[in-house]
């Protein structure tokens, strides 16, 4: 079911318990247009005014959930990330609203991907406008959400020489091909109130960034890694920061924009983060290779896309296993790797699921597996692909459980459970 109006461009969504309202609240990332409108932004002027102005919020919207169905939400706030333009129209707001999901616990702060105006452009990717910096917001009372602070990293900015000195350094200068920017939120192990001090920054062809957000008011960066460049597909956008308290690592990775390896294999890299200030490379997680019975002998032979998306969602049920770490790989599945010696990781398990011709229209295809979760309360993966769910098992997390979870998710005070 699709609860919103034709053709409103909403993007990702998450949703906590609040005890400021004691209920679950749910934050809706409305961002621009993706696919489908622009191909070309150097010769399609009459495009770019179209994601300039939209018929759609830049921003995003608060809804009290008091049930999963729309029937049952309310909504509470609404704010555009047009940060100098705070009481600008639909159609008037610029920049990019919010990409990806926002990184929210429930409680005061929350972070959010976002270009707040057309300055923020420093990037060539033909049907993007905009380089995302973040946004910090308070959400004490989720239905008045306030700005804190907005960063943008050394060289996104235009006609701002520091940011276009940085950016004309960058080796992916010129090609037209490179993604520059946020995709997503910051990765945040630990939620500043409950002493989370550092968010990690995963800035496309930018880099690698460790960021100070123990004031969110006055977000700073504290350090920067480089990578070389992986033309095409996004080379940074995503970060595991699920086993950073207890050992200090990070998983830093792009992914595959383009179908049949027509890019660069984008590498999984693992990055020590034990001294904030001087991060260092480790090394990368193995490439996943077909079983020896498989018709092919390399996924790229497979048809679709093939390479890292996602570990899971930011917070999951359970206490996570320290040196299991599971990606879901596109056409190669759900791959799960043991990570307890990093510098030598393993594949410890994997499903690949098979292709749906029938079942799937011809321009989906080649996104096989799109994200997973695993539910650690209970020892179970769960795998979405283009054709429906899968819900598995394996012996690298223990025996699973399919009986109803013992606490509620995300977690809420025991006097709110009593009282629901």
């Amino acid at each position: 079911m699709n609860p919103y109006p034709k053709g409103e461009m909403f993007g990702a969504a998450s949703i906590q318990w609040s005890e400021a309202r004691q209920n679950y609240v749910m934050v809706q990332a409305y961002e621009i247009r993706r696919f489908g409108l622009l191909e070309d932004k150097f010769t399609q002027p009459d495009k770019v005014a179209q994601i300039r102005h939209p018929d759609h919020l830049k921003g995003f919207k608060v809804y009290d959930m008091n049930g999963p169905l729309p029937k049952d939400w309310t909504l509470i706030a609404e704010r555009t990330t047009d940060i100098n333009n705070p009481e600008a129209e639909i159609g008037e707001q610029q920049g990019s609203g919010v990409r990806d999901i926002p990184t929210w616990f429930g409680g005061k702060t929350m972070i959010v991907a976002a270009a707040p105006d057309a300055s923020y452009a420093l990037t060539e990717y033909g049907n993007d406008l905009y380089s995302a910096g973040y946004q910090s917001w308070d959400m004490s009372d989720p239905a008045s959400p306030v700005l804190m602070d907005q960063l943008a990293v050394p060289g996104q900015i235009l006609n701002e020489p520091a940011h276009q000195k940085a950016y004309l350094n960058n080796p992916r200068a010129g090609n037209r091909t490179s993604w520059m920017g946020a995709r997503m939120s910051l990765f945040i192990p630990t939620p500043i109130e409950e002493g989370g001090k550092y968010g990690y920054a995963a800035m496309g062809g930018l880099g690698f960034y460790v960021v100070d957000i123990s004031n969110p008011a006055q977000m700073q960066v504290v350090s920067h890694l480089e990578f070389e460049p992986s033309v095409a597909g996004t080379e940074g956008d995503f970060i595991d920061v699920s086993q950073v308290e207890q050992t200090g690592l990070v998983y830093f990775s792009g992914y595959p924009l383009n179908e049949e390896c027509f890019e660069p294999y984008k590498d999984v890299h693992i990055i020590d983060v034990s001294d904030p200030a001087q991060p260092k490379k480790v090394g990368v997680l193995p490439r996943p290779i077909p079983p020896k019975e498989a018709a092919f002998t390399d996924f790229c032979q497979r048809r679709g896309s093939f390479g890292p998306k996602r570990t899971g969602a930011y917070t999951q049920p359970g206490i996570g296993r320290q040196g299991i770490l599971p990606y879901n790989f596109y056409n190669a599945g759900l791959q799960v790797f043991d990570v307890r010696d990093p510098q030598q990781p393993a594949i410890a398990a994997y499903f690949v699921p098979p292709f749906k011709e029938d079942e799937v229209a011809s321009y989906a295809m080649g996104n096989l597996s799109h994200s997973a979760y695993v539910e650690y309360d209970r020892n179970l993966f769960w795998l979405f692909t283009n054709h429906g769910i899968y819900v598995l098992s394996s012996p690298v997390l223990g025996k699973p459980s399919f009986a109803p979870p013992e606490q509620p998710w995300p977690p809420r005070s025991a006097g709110a459970r009593d009282s629901q």
